[in-house]
């Protein structure tokens, strides 16, 4: 998504990134991937709770998908590095336009399951 970053600022779209990490690692996750955009911290999970984003299995997480996301890093130079908090605990997307409206719900079934950027600027007006 970094990649079509300004793509998504010519649209009016803006970026929150929501992590139940905090503190240093919250801090370190920032440096590493050099990230501009601004982040939340919800370590209670409310918010991932209330879009249905839960926990998942031994596969969703170590699976191949896992494994074919981290070869692609790898390729690109970036380092991976497991997550020191809870590596079950999925993610996701939402796009919400200006009136609070929901225009893309995604819950990811693993780390490497994230909906298409070319979708996500489909659904931004």
């Amino acid at each position: 998504m970094r990649q079509r970053e300004q793509e998504l600022a010519d649209r009016g779209a803006s970026v929150l990134v929501v992590s139940f990490e905090a503190g240093p690692m919250a801090k370190t996750y920032v440096e590493d991937t050099k990230l501009g955009w601004p982040v939340v911290i919800d370590e209670g999970r409310s918010l991932y709770r209330a879009y249905g984003m839960l926990r998942g299995t031994w596969w969703n997480v170590w699976g191949p998908r896992t494994w074919l996301v981290c070869a692609r890093l790898l390729l690109r130079g970036r380092r991976v590095r497991p997550s020191e908090a809870d590596p079950y605990q999925l993610g996701g997307d939402v796009l919400i336009d200006p009136d609070g409206i929901v225009r893309l719900h995604h819950v990811g079934s693993g780390p490497a399951h994230r909906p298409r950027v070319s979708e996500i600027l489909r659904r931004v007006r």
